[in-house]
């Protein structure tokens, strides 16, 4: 990153889409996510003091803490996410400096785009540089991670964090979650990401979340395995009697979601968009059947997608329950599908969507104060 001579500085992070490879981060399996040119902007300078001082622009409003106090936990609040950062940097031995710092998010909240990742990788960075440190950034993403985690209290892969970090503009990234080992593949200049958001999230998201990863740590139990990532279909098949149905569902969604994040890799690496839209097409299918964490919102959204020329792929992209999906839709098609999506869902719901047309952008970086 490069250097400021001013004692403000400012960084941006952004939040990110994942293509293919759903509920698989947590079961150290593969995923294909992309960074999106909507950011956190972090603006950051010196206190003399140990204190960060935090102004959200989003909520209007400013809190102060001690860097010395150990007692800081979470409030179930907007700053729980950059005090969770400063938290979890502190207790890796990174010592911090006192800071003011100016939040600004353009990632919609609640969108299934990763604001949360967003903000604390722009945190991180912000916080690292005014205290002068260094630290490797596939152990920021970790660290980021771990305030989600521990701090905020939920249970995320590293996928969000890393791809605000790594992503680059023009490229998917595919990360395996594991070993943290990636690889950047082209997304051809032809097509666009369209995110359509259907402005529903339903209320059990969060408990059905960790439910599910529940469900998969029990069916890695049975199959005596470390993670579902090492698990094969005729593992799964062999040790099925025993295991709940639905847990068999469960593993089953996952382990064949990791191999079609290395097929759709394949696909992007030959230009072959069609077959890359049919593995997103099934990919939806499996998290609606098998993972039952689609909506019918989000399962219209995708239907009318698919009725619209010029559309490779579509599919519920997050945690589900609501949120977005992503679209995969040649140029030439992109007002088309915004209008006809938008008149379809608005239509049938009475909810009016947003539709974003979007690029891959690049990952954490300081800008330049002109």
């Amino acid at each position: 990153m490069s250097t400021q001579n001013s004692e403000t500085r400012i960084f941006r992070a952004p939040g990110r889409v994942n293509l293919i490879g759903e509920h698989t981060d947590y079961n150290d399996g593969l995923v294909m996510p992309v960074a999106l040119n909507f950011f956190t902007w972090a603006t950051v300078s010196p206190l003399e003091n140990r204190k960060l001082q935090i102004f959200s622009e989003n909520f209007n409003e400013e809190i102060e803490v001690d860097l010395d106090d150990q007692n800081l936990a979470r409030r179930g609040h907007w700053s729980d996410y950059p005090i969770g950062v400063a938290v979890v940097l502190e207790r890796a031995g990174h010592r911090l400096q006192g800071a003011k710092l100016r939040l600004r998010g353009e990632v919609p909240i609640g969108s299934g785009l990763s604001s949360s990742a967003a903000v604390e990788v722009a945190t991180a960075c912000a916080l690292v540089a005014n205290a002068g440190l260094h630290i490797d950034p596939r152990e920021l993403a970790r660290l980021c991670q771990r305030a989600e985690n521990e701090f905020v209290g939920a249970r995320v892969g590293i996928m969000d964090q890393f791809v605000s970090l790594f992503g680059q503009a023009h490229k998917a990234l595919l990360l395996d979650c594991r070993s943290l080992e990636f690889r950047l593949l082209p997304l051809p200049d032809n097509v666009r990401l369209i995110i359509c958001n259907t402005m529903v999230k339903h209320e059990l998201a969060s408990s059905a979340y960790n439910e599910r990863r529940a469900q998969c740590e029990a069916g890695a139990s049975h199959l005596s395995v470390a993670a579902l990532r090492d698990a094969t279909l005729e593992q799964l098949e062999q040790h099925r009697r025993g295991l709940p149905e639905v847990v068999y569902r469960r593993c089953r969604h996952v382990i064949t979601e990791n191999g079609r994040v290395l097929a759709a890799g394949e696909a992007l690496e030959q230009d072959d968009l069609n077959r890359f839209g049919k593995l997103m097409a099934e990919s939806h299918q499996s998290l609606r059947d098998d993972y039952e964490v689609s909506s019918d919102e989000l399962d219209l959204m995708v239907e009318l997608a698919q009725q619209v020329e010029g559309v490779y792929g579509a599919r519920m992209t997050g945690g589900g329950f609501g949120g977005c999906t992503v679209n995969l839709v040649r140029n030439e098609n992109v007002e088309e599908f915004r209008a006809r999506v938008a008149e379809g869902y608005e239509r049938i719901t009475e909810i009016k969507p947003d539709i974003y047309i979007t690029t891959p952008a690049n990952g954490a970086e300081e800008v330049q104060i002109s």
